[in-house]
């Protein structure tokens, strides 16, 4: 079975980062097909260069959980979930429905 990698982009100071982190990580703790890997973004350049979606951010195999295209302008900003935070059971359900799909 092919790993699942799982990402979040963020800066410091961004209050739904850690509320985010903590969420994934409680997805993840009894998984073991996952790479979690957590990017700090600190400069606009970093921004423009990974096309930052806005803090925080979570990818997983290199899609935004919520299909948000990469911007046009990307800057060190905050994200705006329009249904707030993705949920634990939200990510919990994508990831199992990924993990079904690989099988």
């Amino acid at each position: 079975m092919k790993k699942i990698k799982i990402e979040i982009q963020h800066f410091l100071g961004c209050p739904n980062s850690p509320i985010l982190i903590e969420r994934v990580k409680e997805v993840i703790t009894n998984l073991d097909n996952v790479s979690y890997s957590e990017v700090l973004i600190d400069t606009n350049e970093k921004a423009e260069e990974i096309k930052f979606r806005g803090s925080p951010t979570l990818l997983i195999n290199g899609e935004d959980f919520e299909n948000e295209p990469e911007p046009e302008s990307p800057a060190l900003a905050c994200r705006y979930y329009p249904n707030g935070l993705p949920t634990v059971r939200q990510i919990e359900n994508h990831l199992q429905d990924l993990i079904k799909s690989q099988k």
